[in-house]
C-alpha cells in the first residue's frame, strides 16, 4: 500500500504530489487545512517518496493505488487535492470512481495532453553518478549545470537521503521515469466525466492552463470552477502558499 502521513481528524481530504515530489512538500498546507476540521492523507505515489517502486508507471495503476488505499484505511468517500501529475491522478480516480469522490481540488493541470517538457531535469538528475559518492553540495552543482531555477533544485533535492553512511540515493525511481516519462502527458479518456463540485487553481505566471483550455475543462467536469492564482507559476501552493490556502478552504468549507 502507498505510505501517507495522516494528520487531524474529521473529513478525509487526500492530497497528492506531482512529478518527483513527495507528501514531504505538502506539511505546512496538510497543517493548515487540519485545523479546520479535515483529516489529511498526504500520499506518496508510487515510484516516489517512501511508496514502493515498480516498472508500471500509468495513471491506471495509479488511480488503482489510491482506490486500494481508500479500501486499507476505510475511507468510503474523500475530497481530493492533486497537483501537476497529482492532479492528473486525482482527475482519473474521479472520472472512473465519481461514488468515491466529494470534492476534487486540481492544481495547475488540465485534462489535455501534455507534451514531455522535463528533460533538463532529466538530464541532470541523470547526469548524478552516486556511485561516486558524491556529497550533497556535489550533487547540486552537478544539478545546476542543467537546472537553473534554485527553487526546482531544492525541490529536487529533497528526494535525495543517506541510505548509508557516505551513500546518498534518490527516493524517485530514476530508471522507470527515464523509460515512461511519454506516460506523465497522458489525456483523459474523451468520455471522462465527473459531474461532482471541482475546482480548478492555476498559477497566473504559469502556462499549465491556458484560457484555451477552459473548453476542455468544462466539458469533463461541468460543475467546475476555474482561477487564477495571482504571482504564482506552477508550483503555485508554494508560491503563494497564501491565496492557494485561502482558496483551498473556501471551497472546502462550501
Amino acid at each position: 500500500m502507498l505510505y501517507s502521513r495522516i494528520e487531524g481528524e474529521g473529513k478525509p481530504l487526500l492530497i497528492l504530489h506531482g512529478f518527483l515530489g513527495m507528501s514531504d512538500n505538502w506539511k505546512t498546507f496538510a497543517g493548515q487545512i487540519a485545523s479546520e476540521g479535515f483529516q489529511l492523507h498526504i500520499l506518496d505515489l508510487r515510484n516516489h517518496g517512501r511508496s514502493f517502486h515498480s516498472d508500471v508507471f500509468t495513471y491506471e495503476a495509479m488511480v488503482q493505488d489510491v482506490l486500494e488505499y481508500c479500501q486499507g484505511h476505510n475511507l468510503d468517500k474523500v475530497s481530493i487535492l492533486g497537483h501537476s501529475m497529482g492532479g492528473k491522478v486525482a482527475m482519473f480516480f474521479a472520472t472512473t470512481y465519481p461514488e468515491k469522490v466529494d470534492k476534487l481540488i486540481v492544481a495547475d493541470i488540465g485534462p489535455k495532453y501534455y507534451r514531455p517538457h522535463h528533460q533538463d531535469i532529466l538530464a541532470g538528475l541523470n547526469a548524478v553518478d552516486l556511485s561516486h559518492k558524491p556529497d550533497r553540495s556535489q550533487v547540486e552543482e552537478i544539478l545546476k549545470e542543467y537546472v537553473s531555477d534554485f527553487g526546482t533544485r531544492q525541490f529536487l533535492m529533497k528526494s535525495l537521503y543517506w541510505i548509508e553512511p557516505g551513500q546518498l540515493a534518490f527516493r524517485f525511481n530514476l530508471p522507470v521515469f527515464n523509460e515512461q516519462i511519454d506516460n506523465i502527458g497522458e489525456a483523459l479518456p474523451d468520455n471522462a466525466l465527473f459531474e461532482k463540485p471541482t475546482l480548478f487553481l492555476r498559477g497566473g505566471n504559469s502556462n499549465y492552463i491556458k484560457d484555451e483550455d477552459f473548453e476542455t475543462i468544462r466539458r469533463h467536469f461541468p460543475n467546475s470552477e476555474i482561477k487564477t492564482i495571482p504571482n504564482a507559476g506552477h508550483w503555485l501552493h508554494a508560491e503563494n502558499p497564501k491565496d492557494f490556502y485561502s482558496e483551498s478552504i473556501q471551497y472546502l468549507l462550501k
